[in-house]
């Protein structure tokens, strides 16, 4: 998957810089305060606020330095005392006990949070692992074809959703699928699997492309079934499949799906279908079934595969993004660049974390003899 470019330099020295920063904090944060201490009148007592240190210790550092941050409060209130004089007093026996007991409850809270952070992060191992075997990574290059594509969930901390797409090398030539299933969650990432791997199995023994989208929709009515019980519900998802033959053209089957980018010679142009077919789930409610486009597809000539979550993203101002006008600019850059490109500029339309998944897939072929 194309990322946004980051220098790994940039990365690696913001990292060190992160890790040597982080445990000095509270420390910086115990000087500041004692020396305002020592600048104020005596009447103005700072030491309750030492316990501070020891709270922030446990939300950004470890066991250890927060331990150590706790015993600094107390070694620094004590030394404070002695000067002022007022070591053994009431007052300053009380502020002790108070800066231990804040100093044993950080411990046990940060003892928590890094418990609850080695579960987040086997919890996210487990959904790169399934994200791995859902969106498998696109080779560079495959036959003819120059392939790159990008997985965008909506939320930045996301790993999989109810997107997907898939390349495979059939007997049949290069075959593509991109999708979308309708909803958010669990069942969506149940509902792409099953779809993936319905067409992982077609894609290979159907030599008629329509008949791939029938192993789709059968897929999509069993799963609908076995996850909610009934044959008919408002789940359903769309699908674009591809295939590129030895020669010049390329066919498509669209069920639902947003139609396709075709660039040539720095043209954009959408692929819009005469005949499309109805969504993965809804095929049963129409008589005819998906038919095949076929559309030139010569040496030079792009294919931009794209999921609602591309072109459905708005600015503030409630605009779409304007993925045909990009292209147009971006039309004769190198595939992975002009991915990376739509990649962050689309962050920059929206602002931020997208509303929606969105996945990207762009296709190459290169001229004869290459």
């Amino acid at each position: 998957m194309s990322e946004s470019a980051v220098p790994p330099a940039t990365v690696a020295a913001g990292r060190a810089w992160l890790s040597w920063l982080t445990p000095l904090s509270p420390f910086a944060l115990i000087a500041v305060i004692a020396v305002v201490e020592v600048a104020t009148p005596d009447w103005l007592r700072l030491g309750p606020v030492l316990a501070s240190a020891s709270v922030f210790a446990a939300a950004i550092c470890g066991l250890g330095v927060t331990a150590a941050v706790a015993a600094t409060t107390i070694g620094v209130n004590a030394v404070l005392d002695l000067v002022d004089s007022r070591w053994g007093s009431s007052a300053s026996q009380i502020i002790n006990i108070a800066l231990l007991t804040v100093g044993l409850a950080s411990l046990l809270a940060c003892s928590i949070r890094q418990r609850r952070e080695r579960e987040l992060t086997q919890v996210r191992s487990v959904a790169e692992t399934a994200q791995r075997t859902l969106i498998r990574p696109l080779p560079a290059r495959l036959d003819c074809l120059l392939l790159q594509g990008t997985y965008m969930a909506a939320e930045s901390e996301a790993r999989i959703g109810g997107d997907f797409y898939e390349v495979l090398h059939t007997p049949h030539g290069v075959r593509l699928l991109i999708g979308d299933v309708r909803g958010k969650g669990l069942p969506a990432v149940d509902a792409s699997a099953a779809l993936l791997g319905a067409f992982r199995e077609a894609a290979h023994h159907e030599p008629n492309l329509a008949n791939v989208a029938h192993w789709l929709e059968g897929s999509a009515r069993r799963n609908i079934r076995r996850l909610y019980g009934e044959e008919f519900t408002e789940r359903f998802a769309t699908a674009l499949l591809v295939e590129i033959p030895e020669g010049p053209v390329a066919r498509l089957v669209q069920c639902g799906h947003p139609q396709p980018l075709a660039i040539r010679d720095g043209t954009v142009q959408g692929c819009e279908s005469a005949e499309p077919g109805p969504p993965i789930g809804f095929a049963e409610l129409v008589e005819a079934g998906p038919s095949v486009e076929t559309i030139p597809f010569r040496g030079g000539d792009r294919l931009l595969l794209f999921t609602d979550g591309v072109i459905e993203a708005r600015d503030a101002a409630g605009r779409f993004y304007p993925l045909p006008e990009r292209m147009t600019r971006w039309s004769y850059d190198p595939l992975d660049q002009l991915v990376d490109h739509v990649r962050a500029d689309l962050r920059r339309h929206v602002g931020g974390d997208l509303d929606d998944d969105a996945a990207l897939l762009a296709i190459e072929r290169l001229p004869p003899g290459s």
